[in-house]
């Protein structure tokens, strides 16, 4: 005779043991939204900065990557149009908050040293031609902006944080790369050395 009773199965939870992992699970989490909303946030990583809100820039030393871009108005212009002069490519974004502060230090830093042969190439990483356009004049830019809505520039120099600038020596070779925004003070204590070169 073949005895038919069920063998218990051993090692899979029952009913209670099941709720009770249910309910640590649920306590876990409950925990840790708590945890999240109580306790104190860290700082924020931040660029080193210099005391000003301004962040130091890194000496580098490699050639300029080539670039062909649209400004504003339609016309094609690239980063080799600017031999022979000290230029600092900023990439940007209208959203961007950094960015914006440090639009008027970056047009009355390129106004004031434009005739040593220093240019401000402003890349804005994104938006429509139209509202690129919209914001330089808001801001009275004078210097060249470019439209870059496939984000070339930022490929092209590997940093996709913003702002983020690059200084050309006169010879095409980057020599400061800047992530986060730029002090007049900062300009001038790195830039304009560059310009005396």
């Amino acid at each position: 005779m073949v005895n038919r009773r069920k063998k218990k199965r051993t090692g899979q939870p029952n009913s209670p043991q099941i709720l009770a992992m249910v309910l640590m699970g649920a306590g876990l989490v409950i925990l840790g939204g708590l945890a999240f909303f109580l306790l104190p946030k860290g700082a924020p990583a931040e660029s080193p900065t210099n005391g000003s809100g301004s962040t130091i820039p890194v000496a580098v030393d490699y050639l300029s990557p080539e670039l062909t871009l649209s400004d504003i108005h339609g016309n094609q212009s690239s980063l080799k149009d600017y031999q022979n002069q000290v230029v600092l490519v900023n990439n940007w974004a209208t959203w961007c908050p950094p960015c914006r502060a440090e639009m008027p230090t970056l047009k009355q830093y390129f106004e004031d040293h434009q005739k040593q042969g220093f240019a401000v190439i402003a890349i804005e990483a994104g938006e429509t031609v139209a509202d690129v356009a919209k914001f330089a004049k808001e801001y009275e830019l004078t210097f060249p902006v470019w439209a870059d809505p496939n984000q070339e520039a930022i490929a092209a120099f590997r940093n996709m944080a913003l702002p983020n600038s690059y200084v050309i020596d006169r010879l095409g070779q980057v020599r400061l790369t800047w992530t986060g925004a730029i002090s007049r003070d900062m300009l001038e204590k790195y830039v304009t050395p560059l310009l005396e070169e």
